[in-house]
């Protein structure tokens, strides 16, 4: 006999914009991601500092909790505001969407989360993760939620809902050998549903150009395309031909255009202008992109790299959003680390 799902107690994932209990984040520890080196000035230090900014942005709107290595909870401390829980667990990394639970709900007060396999986004060779694959257990305790554990090898990254039954997905993702070699679409989609109350996935083929280098995740959806409220979803648009994000974004685009939700609407698409800057130090691709945002009670974060269109950004998240602030943090330190703001914070539902 088989266990009921979360699906079948019915609990689901809230939608983001929805009123949050807290935000769980991680504090940068040393490893290869970041380097060994604490001193100021120093690439661990600029990470430090940059997690740091967003938590105490986040603060100001709602409680923080900030996962910290063991030992390093009075390091953790001279970086974030006072109002900023800490709480040492033993860690890897510092992408709490991709280490962290997925928050559920029932509508009656319930608070449970969805426990996924993870394993290093694909058990990628710089990767380690023997103490990541238990963060989501410790979260999910701390929260005094209800812990269902997945089969799935999927991160928080990789899934973005409306929370009216609709879920974006990646192939490159929930398909990635390195994930689930054995799965199929219909299984990881039956897996998904189960945990997450949706009811619709919407498949895009794959993520940004540079998140299939040797430190992406091979194409987290968080990055290039949300839902910021029921039909409608944005996306990110490279403006530049000669960038090769140009032709993702408009075949990505091309596709939500012709996809219906949950409910049958059809999808209402923005597109999002991506910075200016093309290259890297290193001549590389950049994948910065808005897509990456939080939204927390009251405020959006919203990557800024220091860009002319880092303000129209702004503006369409304030359209959207008329009753929440917009708030611009420097992401281009988290970006040369791998991902953005929505990677580096977990939402936790109010119930």
């Amino acid at each position: 006999m088989t266990s009921p799902t979360p699906s079948e107690l019915g609990f689901s994932m809230p939608a983001e914009w929805q009123p949050h209990e807290r935000t769980w984040m991680a504090f940068p520890t040393p490893n290869d991601t970041f380097g060994s080196d604490p001193a100021d000035g120093s690439d661990l230090d600029t990470a430090r500092r940059a997690w740091a900014s967003v938590a105490n942005t986040i603060v100001r709107h709602e409680p923080v909790s900030l996962i910290a290595n063991i030992g390093e909870m009075e390091t953790a401390r001279r970086y974030v505001s006072p109002s900023v829980e800490i709480v040492e667990r033993p860690l890897d990394d510092a992408w709490m969407r991709d280490i962290g639970p997925t928050f559920l709900t029932d509508g009656n007060g319930g608070l449970a989360a969805a426990d996924w396999v993870f394993n290093g986004w694909g058990a990628q060779s710089w990767a380690s993760w023997d103490h990541d694959e238990h963060i989501a257990e410790h979260v999910t305790g701390l929260a005094g939620a209800r812990r269902f554990a997945s089969r799935l090898v999927n991160e928080g990254g990789g899934i973005h809902v409306d929370g009216e039954g609709t879920v974006l997905i990646t192939e490159t993702v929930q398909l990635d050998p390195g994930r689930n070699p054995d799965w199929t679409r219909e299984q990881v989609e039956q897996e998904l549903h189960a945990f997450l109350g949706t009811r619709k996935a919407i498949w895009l083929p794959r993520g940004l150009t540079r998140d299939y280098d040797e430190f992406g995740t091979r194409g987290h959806v968080d990055i290039v395309a949300a839902f910021l409220k029921p039909g409608l979803v944005v996306t990110h648009s490279q403006p530049d031909p000669a960038h090769p994000d140009h032709e993702v974004g408009k075949e990505i685009a091309a596709l939500l255009r012709s996809s219906t939700d949950a409910h049958g609407r059809p999808l209402e698409v923005v597109e999002l202008a991506a910075p200016t800057v093309l290259h890297d130090e290193d001549g590389e691709p950049v994948d910065y992109s808005y897509i990456n945002h939080y939204l927390a009670n009251g405020t959006v974060v919203l990557c800024a790299f220091g860009d002319p269109r880092d303000e129209a950004a702004a503006e369409v998240f304030a359209k959207v959003f008329p009753e929440r602030t917009v708030e611009l943090v420097d992401a281009r330190p988290i970006f040369a680390n791998g991902g953005g703001i929505h990677c580096i914070t977990q939402q936790q539902p109010r119930v």
